[in-house]
This record gives C-alpha cells, structure tokens and sequence, in this order.
C-alpha cells in the first residue's frame, strides 16, 4: 500500500490519463506528488531522465506519458511512434529501477493484443498473432514496455506492473482534427457541423467496427487500486466489458452534441481493427468495476471540449 505522504511520480501528468491520476490521488489523499511538464523535463532525453530521478528518488511511478493518436497519426508517423514511445518509456523504467523506486506502474493500450484475437481479449492472448498494422508501430513500443517490468521482476525481484486500457475519452482529450482518437474527433467534428449547419457529416469507414470506451477516471481509480492490491507479470486489462458499433458510437455523439443532419461513411477510409473487447473478468475480481456509463462520458467530454476549444 502507498502511505499518503509517499513520493508519487505522474509522468505525463498534463495528458488526459496522467491528469486524472493525479486527481484520484489528491482525491484518496494522496500529498506527496510530483509533476514534470515537457518543458521542465524530456523523458526521451536519458541524460534529462536519469537526473531527475537521481535527484528527487520517487518512490512510485505512474508512467502515462506517451506519445498518442488516432488511425491517421500513427499511419502517417509510424517511426515516430514507435521511436519516442521506445526510448520515453525505457528512459523512465530503467531511472526507477536505478534509483529504487518501491513500485511502478505502466499504461500501455489494448492495441497491444493481436488483430484477430478471440473476443473478448484476455490477457493471455498477447504475442499470440499479428498486430493490427495501423497501429502496430505504437503497440510493438507498448509491448516492449510491459515486457520491460516483466523481465525487471523476473531479474531483479522489481515489483513493477501494467495495466492495458481499453479506448479512453474525457476531460483533457485530444480534439485535433486529424490526429485525435476516434470518440473526440467525432465530438470536434460534429459540433462544427451543429455550428456551421451542415446537412451531413462524412465519417471514415463503414462504421461496421466494433469498439468499447473507458471514462479516464474509471480508469484511474483502477490504476491507484492496482498500485496498492496488484502484483505480477502480467498486465490487467481496464475496460466496461461493452462494446458497440462505431455507427452506433457516431449516432450517439451526435445526439449528445445535438447535430441533427445526416451521418455518410466513406469505406474508402480506414476501418481499423474490426473487433477490439477486453475481458477485464481479472480487474473485477481484483475489486474493481467501471462507474460512468457512455452516453453520461460523452456529455462530461462535451464539455470538457467546450472549455478547451470554444
């Protein structure tokens, strides 16, 4: 168990996940955390990386930084993708393990499983065939990642874990226009088009994908409850269990956002992996369940991109 005045590093504590972190940390009383903006410290600088970590010895780590995005940024920025992920995330793993850090904890992604995986996805079901290959550059970087504490427990009795999140949305998302994640871009793209009034709305895809989304602060509540009651080499997947069709995800943004035209699909566009459901029966057995129900998270993200953008 983490003692309240702990030293708790957030890496990536500006993102949407690192953000809720440290909210559930200062909400269960957590006093003793520390953040580095970009600015003040570049985790895929090891000489940066590894005087922080000499200097200020945390003694838990929630690595969340990462560098992130939809279908079109990381089929554009493959190689980037995986290059800044790689060394960010082996810079801080390797500085914890140097300078004794108690525990950490690492965020990786459920594109991590193979592309053709039984549904829904345990966590078993890793390595065991082909990634999907518009995102197989960032998950090849997220897989190195948990390996990485794995082989630190096996090796040096590190008490290092990963959680594997289904897809994420709310307060601090990323509403790029091209480069955001599926559940925010279509929120920008449909409130543009309730503000302009548009007719229609062209989508990417068939809309025939099955996807399932997480509330960001479900997810960090998760995290903390796995930092004080979960130890092992494998990873915890952190979803709902649902799922639906991204049509069916598009239909409900839109009547969140109030767009009231008509919804096309453009097949000539990505579809990306056709299923993608965890089996998350390990979280709940570990005491944890997820709280907000979608169509309640798209509101609260609608508002958080009303704030952020408008």
């Amino acid at each position: 168990m983490m003692e309240k005045n702990a030293k708790i590093y957030v890496a990536g504590h500006c993102g949407m996940v690192g953000s809720a972190i440290v909210r559930e940390c200062l909400r269960q009383g957590y006093t003793n955390l520390i953040t580095r903006t970009h600015e003040e410290l570049d985790l895929c600088r090891q000489d940066e990386t590894e005087r922080f970590f000499e200097a200020e010895r945390p003694e838990y780590v929630f690595l969340a930084a990462a560098k992130v995005g939809g279908i079109a940024a990381n089929k554009d920025a493959l190689a980037d993708f995986m290059y800044e992920n790689m060394i960010l995330e082996m810079n801080v793993i390797h500085s914890a393990w140097k300078n004794g850090c108690k525990k950490l904890e690492f965020l990786g992604s459920s594109c991590i499983y193979p592309r053709m995986a039984p549904q829904p996805m345990k966590e078993s079901c890793l390595l065991t065939s082909e990634l999907e290959k518009t995102n197989e550059a960032y998950a090849l970087a997220k897989i190195s990642g948990l390996k990485y504490c794995e082989f630190l427990n096996r090796q040096y009795g590190t008490d290092y874990i990963s959680v594997m999140p289904t897809n994420l949305y709310g307060p601090n998302d990323n509403y790029h226009p091209t480069h955001s994640h599926v559940l925010p871009a279509l929120i920008r793209r449909f409130h543009e088009a309730k503000e302009m009034g548009l007719d229609c709305v062209i989508c990417w895809g068939d809309g025939s994908p099955l996807r399932e989304f997480l509330y960001v602060d479900d997810l960090a509540e998760l995290c903390v409850h796995l930092m004080n009651h979960y130890s092992g080499n494998e990873t915890v997947n952190a979803g709902t269990g649902k799922e639906l069709t991204i049509k069916e995800l598009a239909e409900t943004v839109a009547r969140v956002v109030g767009y009231q035209g008509k919804i096309e699909w453009d097949p000539s566009r990505p579809n990306g992996t056709p299923r993608k459901l965890l089996d998350v029966s390990k979280a709940v057995g570990l005491g944890w369940r997820y709280k907000t129900e979608l169509e309640e998270g798209i509101r609260l993200a609608y508002e958080d991109f009303l704030k952020q953008c408008i």
